[in-house]
């Protein structure tokens, strides 16, 4: 887990969760999770759209 966060501690770990409850309390968290989530599933899929669409376009410059 250490080799994971690299230079970030366990204690590290601990404060940066404390200080996240306290700013937007213990009922927030799932709903600030959730929404974490599906930003990055939409950051991944939207990547994944354009390199579809890059792949298909470059068949079509190379006939020119």
């Amino acid at each position: 887990m250490l080799a994971l966060f690299g230079p970030i501690g366990t204690t590290e770990l601990i404060v940066i969760l404390a200080i996240v409850v306290l700013i937007f309390g213990v009922n927030k968290i799932p709903q600030l999770g959730k929404g974490l989530g599906e930003g990055i599933r939409n950051f991944k899929s939207s990547i994944k759209e354009i390199s579809a669409d890059s792949d298909k376009a470059k068949p079509e410059d190379e006939k020119k």
